[in-house]
């Protein structure tokens, strides 16, 4: 049972909230750069969130640990200064080295960077979403363990700006309609944005929008801690996720700078932050009073809570078992599917029936689409939906990309699952900043995108991606497959499945013909020759659903006496590692590549690249492909004609 503050409490952590507040203005100003105003603003927040979150500092990895999301990436100067505080691997002189290169303490919160923190947070709702995932999570795990192994909560603490941002209302929806009663977000509603009073673009009633998506709301005054601590007891004891409104003054203690959007981004300025100390009474810089120190440290209580879980895992054998395999994402004894040569199957379909092998394999694989499994083929057909009260691993988004993305980030993050998303390719655009932050993190993730091409057929130009697959490849730290067939698409995943990467499997809608398999090593270079010549003038490489249509415009071409290699790239990011003498023996004479998209990246290896210079149109998709030219014959037409051309 939660102890409450009371009047005898207040003067120690009033203290604390002051030292806190200025701490945090001191990175600023000493860094030259940050956002002190929110971060001075959330000040007596922290401190009563302190008492309250159930974290070990000594092991930040602590499975049943509270999950502490801080969506407004801008607040990061308090992150820091609290971790500091609360007892995590993060000293005096990291918060003095706030902003600057390779210091501990980078601008906006990174995962795997700093102790303590869970998600890169930053680009603004994406916090939010992310601490929905890990609600969702923290329901799973429980539905796969128990609710004494699996008790923690979610904190997050968003803004005005997290809120504006779709992402936050999608992940919201998604929230209420589940019932995560374990999710606590604290809002900040301090009514100021960097232009200045919400009320230039924001004027919704928030509570009246969170009771519409079935969340409990709770309203005080950021300021006092007493009411503070009463709305988080409250919000622990509710049956839905809770959204406290926090009113705040950003700035609050910058004399002169109070409640202005001039203390959002920018720091206070030496004489403002002289002043503002004085007038508290306080001096000095980066000055924590003893007493402070003790009252907001957490390492005692946090080992000791860790203690008493660790008792109950060991006194449960089978408990502690499933923890091991869900910790350990073993694939190894995966029984893959397996595909008659000849026949033609979509490698959305063939993916499909990988994803449920990897389901059986493996307790903690999971996943679903944004409204589009039977489109997509990624439902697990042994797993239950996961819906309240069972949480199983069939997962529906609705039609909510955005959140889809960023809530997959969280169950990556987690450390129990191996997760999945799905939708078509074309709508890769609205999982992008997830899709960054996937990479930023390099966590397991797995995108699965079909529908991949001018191939999508008579939905037309809207639906048809030809950008998309150019701007996935992009991304550092990321890697995509488009495999050929179906074996192509079971080697995809053996050799995904080891990088412990961020992924994106891009899959066709028509079907391809399943050729002889190849071996493991070929895919893990990314590229390999399917079709050998001993001394090729050209070169023709593709991938997907191109590589058939090169290897029968190389029989066409090796009638006519033209030596060509064909070269399959079902992943261009790890033909891209690949050394001189490898890539040599692949791109031989001329290199022409075809591929139903814009194709820019492959000017790194090609002479010409065929690709797509417009939007597609409406119609059958094998009409599509010959009215663009990705037919055998125009292809070898392509190939002649580069042959002609000087070097």
């Amino acid at each position: 049972m939660d102890t409450r503050l009371t009047e005898q409490d207040l003067p120690l952590l009033q203290t604390c909230a002051q030292t806190l507040r200025f701490l945090s203005a001191d990175m600023v100003q000493r860094a030259n750069s940050g956002h002190p105003g929110v971060a001075m603003g959330l000040a007596e927040v922290g401190v009563v969130l302190g008492r309250h979150v159930r974290l070990n500092p000594k092991n930040p990895h602590w499975l049943n640990r509270d999950r502490v999301v801080f969506s407004g990436g801008h607040a990061s100067a308090l992150v820091y200064a609290l971790l500091h505080l609360w007892g995590f691997d993060l000293s005096l002189e990291d918060l003095k080295a706030f902003r600057q290169l390779d210091s501990k303490t980078p601008g906006h919160l990174e995962f795997k960077h700093t102790p303590g923190i869970e998600i890169t947070t930053g680009p603004l709702g994406q916090g939010f979403a992310n601490a929905v995932g890990f609600a969702l999570a923290s329901k799973i795990a429980q539905n796969l363990l128990d609710t004494r192994s699996i008790n923690h909560r979610v904190y997050c603490l968003c803004g005005d700006g997290d809120l504006q941002e779709g992402v936050s209302y999608e992940s919201a929806s998604l929230a209420g309609h589940l019932g995560l009663d374990n999710l606590i977000v604290i809002y900040d509603s301090n009514a100021i944005t960097i232009e200045g009073g919400t009320n230039l673009a924001f004027s919704e009633d928030v509570r009246a929008r969170f009771k519409a998506q079935n969340w409990e709301v709770l309203e005080g005054d950021g300021h006092d801690l007493l009411e503070m601590d009463r709305l988080l007891i409250r919000a622990k004891a509710t049956t839905k996720p809770t959204l406290i409104i926090a009113k705040t003054t950003i700035g609050k203690g910058a004399l002169g700078l109070e409640g202005s959007a001039k203390v959002h981004g920018a720091p206070l300025g030496a004489e403002v932050l002289a002043r503002s100390k004085q007038a508290l009474g306080l001096s000095g810089e980066f000055v924590i009073p003893a007493q402070v120190a003790r009252a907001l440290n957490l390492q005692k209580k946090g080992q000791a809570l860790e203690s008493e879980w660790q008792s109950y895992i060991h006194s449960q054998p089978d408990l502690s078992a499933r923890i091991a395999h869900l910790q350990a994402k073993d694939f190894s004894k995966v029984q893959y599917p397996t595909f008659e040569v000849g026949k033609m199957i979509a490698t959305r379909a063939s993916n499909g029936a990988i994803l449920n092998a990897l389901s059986e394999s493996y307790l903690g694989f999971l996943g679903g689409s944004a409204d589009l499994a039977p489109s997509n083929n990624t439902h697990l057909k042994a797993q239950a939906d996961c819906l309240p009260p069972h949480f199983g691993h069939n997962l529906h988004f609705g039609i909510r990309e955005h959140a889809m993305g960023a809530i997959n980030n969280a169950l990556a993050n987690y450390g129990l699952f191996v997760p999945f998303c799905a939708t078509f390719l074309v709508f890769s655009d609205y999982l992008a900043p997830a899709l960054r932050l996937s990479a930023l993190m390099g966590n397991q993730v797995f995108y699965i995108f079909t529908h991949d091409s001018i191939g999508v057929g008579e939905d037309g130009p809207t639906h048809q991606p030809i950008e998309h697959l150019s701007h996935l490849r992009a991304l550092p730290n990321f890697y995509v497959f488009r495999p050929m067939d179906a074996h192509e698409n079971v080697r995809c995943w053996q050799v995904a499945l080891s990088l412990n990467k961020p992924c994106a499997f891009v899959l066709s809608r028509q079907n391809l013909q399943v050729r002889a398999n190849m071996p493991l090593e070929s895919v893990q270079r990314g590229g390999y020759v399917v079709c050998a010549h001993s001394n090729p003038s050209i070169t023709l490489v593709g991938s997907g659903s191109e590589v058939s249509p090169c290897l029968e415009a190389a029989q066409i071409l090796a009638n006519q006496g033209v030596g060509v290699q064909v070269v399959s790239v079902p992943c261009f990011d790890l033909l891209l590692e690949q050394d001189k003498t490898y890539l040599e023996s692949l791109f031989k004479g001329k290199v022409l590549v075809v591929e139903a998209g814009r194709g820019l990246e492959w000017g790194h290896f090609a002479h010409s690249v065929l690709g797509m210079e417009s939007f597609g149109k409406s119609a059958p998709g094998d009409v599509l492909f010959n009215h663009f030219g990705f037919s055998a014959h125009n292809i070898a037409k392509r190939a002649l004609a580069l042959l002609e051309e000087p070097c």
